[in-house]
């Protein structure tokens, strides 16, 4: 019989995980938010009618977020909707369930970490290390957005599989140490981590860097022998891979273009990223709640190392824990593998790719590199537990403070997210320069005013959008909702927001909200539930189109708006070839096509568009779409015919 205490903590992991789902159970009834509408909401692909394998290859290939289309995330989804439509609370449960599987995997990650750095350490203490470590990280408020904001479900996700890929590695490493074999689990955790991983989001790929970490600075120092299989297998998984990735994206990270539709250039991003990076240290470590603001839309760009000056001095930061880690690199092993898979998890997100500047979501697997290296520095379970930076016992308490304070953060933090307008307000509190913030607030009063004069919530709307507006570098999604209010209001319209939204788009190319915005007033005027004049808003397209390079997105929308508002046949079709042309992957064009040529009686040009689509159908996801298209062509030239 197995005594008590081996037992004692995987009990302690228990309760660490039941205080940790109390914590995030009031944000399990908040709502849809933010990307979880495009994603989810408005995506009607992930809301299939049946299990077939058309059905689910539309869900799998539907996601906007990326080119990769994450298609093992949106399959989740997919599921999701088939058991219980579109609750929100179902999709945040599901959410909550693999945050505490990922909880567990980081348990035994740190554990093993710690038998192989210290395997004369206390018998105990890989246990404590890996219990102290997995239940800060579990209600870390900086990551919180990967819980109880659904479309981050696609970072939870990958890292689930980037977790067990490290798990599986550092127990296939043990055995090859042991001469038991182990050699292919190894290569089988760390490609099928990274293969599957990568389905869920691009970050899995990063699953080799954190092994080669954990090799080179903790198993390979203290196994003393090197291993030429291991070398051979980093060559394989991670070199070559990476100098691949290297060559193909180069020529885009260069391109003008990939930064046209960014504030900063490469150069800045780089400078701006240092401080993001140090900003994300302190967050994570020490957060606060205007710090963890979620929207961070209104971070400043660094134009030098001066502009500001504390570009110069987190570079200098940066530098100084880099250099930290290697000078502890023999003497405490697992600090510096914790702040290497720290910096390690940035390279993706926080150099050379023209992503959005800031997202606490990023710093998911960061956040256990930064806990691991904090462990370290008491030397908990160590071969000594008294030579650390502060008595071990006083570093005992003071993570568990640490703990504490977290959950106490995370559980208010939860509790406003379990309420839409509570949550929109405390936001918009947080993060009173964000117009995406002071937006959100605006929108939120309008959808609870239910577009009814009367309602209370009504004129409580207008302040946060007029101030979102004119804040610096504002879209003109407040504009957009200021028009768009007053039009299903059926009140007068400011005549300052159309001309705003124009001069915005004339001077910067379009983004992203700002295609949303045009698309949704163009589909309220379309609906005849806004009553506004047609001119105004083929002003604002003209504007957005002004600039070289359209997106596909914005030409199809200004094609639709073209044939249904202007009645401008040739128009339409011109522009909506563009739109093909801009995005040859996206099918939705080509469809859009196919049905004007039909309805123009084109019945050759007809057939060729319905080809095109059909050379999209991988896995049969268009087939339906294709049979009505086909079907409307008969019918069309049936009529033509009679």
């Amino acid at each position: 019989m197995m005594p008590i205490s081996r037992y004692r903590p995987y009990l302690a992991l228990a309760i660490a995980l039941l205080i940790a789902a109390a914590i995030y159970s009031p944000g399990l009834s908040g709502s849809f938010f933010f990307d979880d509408h495009p994603n989810i909401v408005d995506n009607k692909a992930v809301q299939p009618g049946a299990v077939s394998l058309a059905e689910l290859t539309a869900a799998a290939l539907s996601s906007p977020s990326s080119d990769f289309k994450r298609p093992l995330s949106s399959l989740t989804f997919a599921a999701n909707f088939l058991a219980s439509g579109l609750s929100p609370f179902w999709f945040k449960l599901t959410n909550l369930l693999l945050h505490l599987a990922n909880g567990v995997l980081l348990y035994f990650v740190v554990e093993r970490l710690w038998q192989f750095a210290w395997p004369a350490g206390r018998r105990d203490g890989s246990h404590l290390a890996a219990l102290l470590v997995t239940a800060a990280w579990l209600v870390l408020p900086i990551n919180l957005t990967a819980v109880l904001y659904i479309v981050q479900r696609m970072e939870s996700l990958a890292n689930l599989f980037v977790l067990s890929g490290l798990l599986g590695y550092l127990v296939a490493r043990r055995r090859m140490m042991e001469g038991r074999g182990g050699l292919v689990a190894a290569w089988l955790s760390l490609l099928s981590g990274v293969a599957i991983g990568s389905l869920a989001k691009e970050t899995a790929v990063m699953l080799p860097l954190y092994a080669a970490t954990i090799e080179y600075l903790v198993i390979r120092p203290r196994a003393g022998v090197k291993d030429r299989r291991i070398d051979a297998l980093f060559l394989v998984v991670l070199v070559l891979p990476l100098v691949a990735g290297a060559c193909w994206l180069s020529p885009k990270i260069f391109a003008t273009e990939s930064w046209a539709h960014r504030d900063f250039t490469l150069g800045t991003r780089l400078l701006t990223e240092a401080r993001v990076v140090v900003d994300y240290l302190v967050w994570s470590l020490i957060p606060t709640p205007r710090a963890l603001s979620f929207y961070h839309d209104d971070f400043s760009v660094s134009t030098g190392l001066l502009s500001p000056w504390t570009t110069l001095a987190s570079l200098a930061f940066l530098l100084a824990v880099a250099v930290s880690a290697f000078l502890m690199r023999r003497r405490n092993p697992t600090y510096a593998a914790g702040i290497a898979l720290f910096l390690g998890a940035q390279l993706l997100t926080a150099t050379v790719l023209p992503l959005e500047l800031v997202y606490e979501h990023r710093n998911y697997f960061a956040s256990g590199g930064l806990l691991i290296a904090l462990v370290s520095l008491f030397r908990v379970g160590t071969e000594s537990s008294t030579d650390g930076v502060v008595p071990y016992r006083l570093g005992i308490l003071v993570i568990g403070l640490l703990a504490v304070f977290y959950a106490g953060q995370t559980l208010l933090t939860s509790i406003s997210w379990g309420d839409p307008l509570k949550m929109a307000a405390e936001l918009a509190w947080r993060a009173p320069d964000s117009p995406r913030a002071q937006y959100e607030l605006g929108r939120t009063y309008i959808i609870y005013s239910r577009y009814k004069a009367d309602s209370p919530f009504t004129p409580l709307a207008y302040a946060p959008l007029e101030r979102a507006a004119a804040l610096p570098d504002a879209s003109i999604l407040p504009l957009q909702a200021l028009v768009f209010f007053n039009a299903r209001l059926g009140r007068p319209i400011d005549d300052r927001w159309w001309l705003g939204m124009t001069d915005v788009l004339r001077k910067r190319r379009a983004r992203v909200e700002d295609e949303s915005s045009l698309i949704s007033l163009t589909q309220c005027l379309q609906n005849g539930q806004c009553d506004f004049p047609a001119e105004r808003l083929m002003d604002a397209y003209q504007a957005a189109l002004s600039h070289p390079e359209p997106s596909g997105r914005l030409l199809g929308a200004y094609g639709d708006f073209a044939w249904n508002m202007l009645q401008d046949r040739e128009l339409a079709e011109r522009v909506t070839r563009e739109a093909i042309a801009a995005a040859p992957a996206e099918p939705a064009y080509r469809i859009t096509l196919a049905r004007m040529l039909i309805d123009d009686g084109d019945p050759v040009a007809a057939r060729r568009a319905i080809a095109d689509v059909a050379a999209l159908n991988f896995g049969g996801r268009l087939q339906s779409t294709i049979d009505e298209l086909d079907r409307q062509l008969d019918a069309k030239q049936t009529k033509l015919t009679e």
